[in-house]
């Protein structure tokens, strides 16, 4: 059964039962089974366009994923890769069209092809890392490993714990190059990357924008050279509160960074969450779930 029609099933049935409890007050105003259907299914249709509709994975699947996490912690502390790890997760996830419906975090960056694009230069380190460990577990796909990897590198460094939901199915095709954001551009670019290609919000844009809070550009990769904070390895809101702070030697502001303190939209968001790392943590956790799972898991 596809999966809609079974999260549209099992909803049509919960809502019966709710409503069923109350079927003697129902009847007194001459509801009939009929009408009662009806009002189910209108009620369904408006649950389901804004929720997800996640696929039932197998118990040894889970108990495999919940396995990967504990190797992945120990993993990334000791190899000190969150960084790393979380760029593979995000550029993997980046490369959604919402509207052509493809690229996506579904495994590709394992693609030659992929790991070929500009904006992924580095993270061919980061996938032959990994590959020992998702050899222990052939079961898990890569879209959910490369995303776990993510999740996990946020987690252990002291970041907000991100819901994670498997299931991703692997692709073979790669995205085409040029999806993901450019460093060298401003907030329209951000929009369009952000907002138009992958379906987000501003609110992602910026919460996002805080996860740079972790590790450091290099030269050969990016062009640009330093961290975004003093402590690079520490998952925390440091990056709002030196990017209000100005320039500083040493630390990194790309143009999409200082881009943030010039739109009425994001500028707000930046000062509360330099203001209340807590609030940013919360906001952070839902964008990074909805940037993992584009694509994955529509209703």
């Amino acid at each position: 059964m596809h999966a809609a029609a079974r999260c549209f099933g099992a909803l049509h049935d919960a809502l019966r039962s709710r409503f069923t409890n109350t079927q003697g007050y129902f009847s007194h105003f001459g509801f009939s089974s009929l009408l009662l259907d009806y009002l189910i299914v209108r009620f369904s249709k408006g649950f389901d366009s804004m929720g997800k509709c996640y696929p039932t994975v197998s118990d040894e699947y889970q108990k495999a994923v919940e396995k990967a996490r504990r190797k992945l912690r120990g993993f990334i502390a000791d190899k000190k890769c969150a960084p790393l790890m979380l760029r593979l997760a995000w550029h993997s996830a980046g490369t959604y069209d919402v509207k052509t419906k493809t690229g996506g975090p579904f495994g590709t960056m394992k693609n030659k092809v992929e790991l070929g694009h500009a904006a992924n230069n580095g993270l061919d380190i980061a996938v032959r890392l990994l590959e020992p460990i998702k050899e222990q577990f052939p079961i898990i796909s890569y879209g959910d490993f490369y995303q776990l990897a993510g999740v996990v590198a946020v987690e252990v460094t002291g970041g907000p714990d991100v819901p994670f939901h498997p299931g991703r199915e692997d692709k073979e095709e790669p995205p085409v190059e040029g999806r993901l954001p450019d460093a060298t551009k401003g907030n329209d670019h951000l929009r369009q990357v952000f907002v138009e290609t992958m379906g987000l919000e501003d609110i992602d844009i910026v919460t996002l924008s805080g996860g740079h809070t972790l590790g450091a550009a290099h030269k050969e990769r990016s062009g640009f050279e330093g961290p975004w904070t003093p402590n690079p390895l520490i998952f925390d809101n440091s990056y709002f509160t030196e990017l209000l702070a100005g320039e500083k030697e040493g630390l990194l502001k790309l143009p999409t960074d200082k881009a943030l303190l010039d739109d009425p939209v994001f500028r707000p968001l930046v000062e509360k969450y330099a203001a209340d790392e807590d609030a940013f943590f919360a906001d952070y956790a839902v964008s990074h779930m909805k940037l993992s799972e584009l694509g994955f898991a529509e209703a």
